[in-house]
């Protein structure tokens, strides 16, 4: 497979899964106490990048059908790709940075990507957990229908952490070993 078929590929199959991930869920998707189990796929841009893409535009489908509307449309989508382009930058640093490994035992070899990756898990989080936290409570308080910005900043780091780091670690984990 080219390529260019690989990225468009990789780049549909993310933007599905966090749309039905999304809408699985969707009673408890949206809001302060949001847990849109979608969001486990947000540090997937440390491996991909068009992981980038992918989440835009399943969060954009999954947005459409927020109960705020046109707002979370745009700027619940745009703080996704915000997110994913801080993640995919991380991920990218860690790339450029990678040293070389003498000839070492393969299980030693693998420990030691396994704890950089998790690594990279734990900064690659902090984008769409904070993005997300700071953004939302923020639109709906302009949009005048929440006025308790911290509150909702509290309960979605709490929310955000749980779905990013909690579900999303463990799979940007297992996919890293593979070799998709």
């Amino acid at each position: 497979m080219n390529r260019g078929t690989k990225f468009i590929a990789r780049t549909g199959i993310i933007a599905a899964l966090y749309f039905i991930l999304t809408f699985a869920v969707a009673p408890i998707a949206y809001g302060p106490l949001q847990f849109r189990i979608g969001e486990a796929l947000t540090l997937l841009p440390l491996l991909f990048p068009e992981a980038i893409l992918g989440l835009t535009i399943g969060c954009l489908g999954a947005n459409i059908l927020s109960p705020f509307s046109w707002a979370d449309v745009v700027f619940g989508t745009l703080a996704t790709l915000v997110a994913g382009c801080m993640t995919y930058f991380i991920g990218w640093y860690f790339r450029k940075k990678g040293k070389k490994t003498e000839v070492m035992d393969q299980q030693v070899i693998n420990k030691e990507k396994d704890k950089k990756m998790l690594f990279q898990c734990l900064l690659g989080s902090i984008p769409p957990i904070f993005v997300n936290a700071i953004a939302l409570p923020l639109m709906w308080l302009i949009l005048g229908s929440d006025s308790a910005y911290w509150l909702n900043f509290g309960m979605l780091v709490g929310t955000q952490t749980a779905t990013v780091l909690v579900l999303g670690t463990p799979l940007t984990l297992a996919l890293s070993r593979t070799k998709i």
